[in-house]
């Protein structure tokens, strides 16, 4: 066996997945995520990179141990967008921490949504994660889709820091570990010598609140470029194969392992974090989800109670067959009083979606285009923040369809999903 097969039958040993019948990985949803079949030999470790090296730790997640060590329950969210979303790395951690804490009762929180980065989380995280009570232990990544999706460097900050605000102060002893994963533009920048832009804007919250970090976009970089194996063959996408799903899984296990590689007395109690003063005042620490039906129609907007698309093209959970307000028409006007410093819309943006106007108060009117790269074939959930930084206290927005549209776009078409606020008492 050559060095490289031998350091992807480590791979595979490491992440606790391994049978003795050949090579193939398979992922699947439920208990099971990796079967890696191989003739089992020893294989020194010794030439591989070492994970740790791509972990910070600062103040780490000792409150989780203790949470699930000495009090037999914990409730562990994974809060993310499609590589979260789908089977593999979360699947294996939560297969983990049953092993390891064989006696506690978990709950699993599976948050992740595909597309969807930091500021969509920062204002959906009331109600996919704390909805039901508090959280011990959230692991949270949104460094893919944050840059891919186009968010400013404030908006990154913004939204990031409102999630380690708005968890924490729901339950100042949560753990939060942020993660980094890879995709081609990363691994660019890194070769470059450069820190991509989101991960420097992440890593600049997670440092403020003494939050853990793991840096796969740059340990998987490293390690291809160290020839422990390849991109195309091996790791394929920036959805991981099931190889790639392991590396993943790899690290962070040995993230925990190192982070709760401790001795615990009778007397260790959970601690509160502190919330030092926020890096942006004007972050989504207090986001929130509104239903379309709190808007007034002032002309042409429909409220459609279970919508679907008529032109075939695909759509996303929680974006079809659900309350929708609907404009079409040049001049479709609406109103929509809210308290907070932040408003914007969450939208299904398919291959019709048009371009909107709109003020805040008295305002002038701006123009926000909702045809997305990936609108042609698909009725895509996009989140669109239209202010933020307001002053605290009421404000309008209003809404209405331009006369004008995208080129690529076959119509005028606004679908609201919800209206999204960062709620600021007066």
């Amino acid at each position: 066996m050559d060095l490289r097969s031998q350091q992807k039958l480590d791979l595979f040993i490491w992440a606790g997945q391994s049978n003795a019948q050949g090579w193939m990985g398979e992922v699947a949803h439920g208990k099971r995520i990796f079967e890696a079949y191989a003739s089992i030999i020893h294989v020194s470790s010794d030439s591989l990179l070492h994970s740790e090296n791509y972990h910070h730790q600062r103040n780490g997640i000792p409150n989780s141990f203790l949470k699930f060590q000495q009090e037999k329950n914990g409730r562990v969210a994974f809060l993310g967008g499609s590589i979260t979303y789908n089977g593999g790395w979360r699947d294996s951690i939560s297969n983990y921490l049953q092993k390891r804490f064989p006696d506690t009762e978990f709950e699993f929180l599976e948050a992740g949504i595909p597309s969807m980065g930091s500021t969509p989380a920062a204002f959906r995280l009331e109600r996919d994660v704390l909805a039901d009570g508090p959280v011990d232990l959230l692991f949270e990544e949104a460094a893919v889709n944050d840059a891919t999706n186009g968010r400013s460097s404030q908006e990154q900050v913004r939204a990031m820091e409102g999630i380690v605000r708005h968890v924490r102060r729901n339950n100042p002893a949560t753990d939060i570990v942020i993660m980094h994963f890879v995709d081609p533009q990363k691994m660019e920048s890194y070769r470059l010598g450069q820190v991509p832009e989101v991960i420097q804007n992440h890593e600049k919250v997670a440092a403020h609140y003494s939050v853990a970090t793991i840096n796969l976009a740059k340990e998987v970089t490293e390690r291809i470029d160290a020839g422990e194996f390849f991109w195309e063959d091996d790791f394929k996408d920036l959805h991981p194969s099931p190889f790639g799903q392991g590396v993943y899984f790899r690290s962070i296990k040995t993230f925990l392992e190192n982070a709760w590689s401790i001795t615990i007395a009778e007397d260790n109690k959970i601690e509160q974090y502190v919330l030092p003063e926020p890096i942006d005042p004007a972050n989504y620490d207090n986001g929130v989800l509104i239903e379309p039906k709190k808007a007034r129609v002032l002309s042409g907007w429909q409220m459609i109670e279970n919508w679907k698309p008529e032109d075939g093209k695909g759509t996303r959970p929680n974006y079809v067959h659900v309350p929708m307000l609907v404009g079409e028409d040049r001049g479709d006007l609406l109103k929509f009083t809210f308290t907070g410093n932040a408003v914007g819309i969450a939208v299904a943006a398919g291959p019709d979606a048009g371009i909107i106007e709109y003020k805040i108060d008295n305002h002038d009117w701006q123009k926000q285009d909702l045809f997305t790269p990936w609108s042609s074939g698909l009725h895509l959930p996009w989140f669109y923040t239209l202010a933020a930084g307001l002053s605290a206290g009421e404000h309008v927005l209003q809404i209405r369809i331009a006369g004008e549209k995208n080129p690529q776009s076959s119509g005028n078409a606004c679908r609201i999903r919800y209206f999204f606020v960062n709620w600021v008492p007066i």
